[in-house]
């Protein structure tokens, strides 16, 4: 099988590579030219078979999704299919899916998870879309999930487009909340001084234990390349999905507080002198009299 894929970066370079080990063709398209195996969308295009044609797009959500995927639209033909494998949105999978629909054109959104490691490891997929569709791209879907028997295995057919990247949201939500209760943990091992080997007790927890993931393994990781993990700045970014999350939990009525508290603590690790912990202390003072450490001049 041939594909286009739009999107070479650290996740999409990747999956290049794990598709072509598969024994398919892949026909990539990069602004970085170094990357890219064409020079522009038409000529992506251009180089897959003249019918049926399957374009991944794996680049950043938002504009630059959107305005690739209105451009894909002009220049395939109907039967053609688009997937989406970015972090978007799942709202503007219906959009995606009803422009391309106009032209008679599939769509597919994919939740990818796996990070750096899925070349090797293979990834999750999430998909979204229309049962032809996903059998359509599934000789892809196989290529790039995890190697196994077993034909459920790091794949699922979650529901109708926006359900791929719906369940992603979801997922990276969880991740948020894992990541927070992992790091509060390592935080509170590291200020006890009757703990002596911080990293060691870490470790010693990814085998056997109910707290052993892959997330745990990688920050044991990080510990043996940075003990005091002093080459990283206490700053996190949010990519939107922990947002989305809770503002879907919302709308449903469904209580997620574990996930509103990591988001929230993301948020504190942006800000060199918290507005709100001034607010705290001066209260403490006013209230108590008590001591307030004084900004310096």
């Amino acid at each position: 099988m041939r594909i286009g894929l739009i999107g070479l970066g650290k996740m999409g370079g990747n999956m290049r590579e794990r598709i072509r080990r598969a024994g398919h063709e892949v026909v990539g398209y990069s602004h970085d030219p170094q990357a890219s195996d064409v020079a522009s969308l038409q000529e992506l295009v251009a180089a897959l078979p003249e019918s049926g044609r399957v374009v991944w797009v794996m680049i950043p959500s938002g504009e630059p999704t959107r305005s690739t995927v209105a451009e894909l639209a002009t220049l395939l033909a109907p039967g053609d299919l688009v997937i989406e494998g970015g972090n978007s949105r799942f709202t503007d999978d219906l959009v995606h899916a009803k422009t391309l629909a106009e032209r008679h054109i599939g769509y597919l959104d994919v939740g990818v998870s796996g990070g750096v490691w899925g070349l090797e490891n293979g990834y999750a997929l999430m998909v979204g879309g229309a049962k032809d569709d996903v059998s359509k791209a599934q000789p892809i879907f196989d290529a790039l999930r995890p190697t196994s028997e077993d034909p459920t295995a790091g794949f699922v057919h979650a529901g109708p487009v926006g359900a791929g990247h719906f369940s992603k949201m979801v997922h990276n939500g969880i991740e948020y909340g894992l990541m927070q209760a992992y790091a509060e943990g390592y935080e509170l091992l590291a200020a006890a001084d009757l703990v002596e080997d911080v990293p060691g007790v870490l470790r010693s927890w990814t085998q056997g234990t109910v707290v052993r993931s892959w997330l745990l393994d990688l920050l044991v990781r990080a510990l043996e390349e940075d003990p005091d993990l002093a080459e990283i700045k206490g700053y996190v970014n949010d990519s939107g999905e922990g947002r989305w999350t809770v503002e879907e939990a919302i709308n449903h009525s469904v209580p997620t507080p574990v996930i509103a508290a990591a988001l929230f603590a993301r948020f504190a690790s942006r800000q060199d002198d918290s507005p709100a912990m001034k607010a705290v202390s001066a209260l403490r003072q006013q209230f108590g009299g008590h001591a307030v450490s004084h900004a310096k001049p």
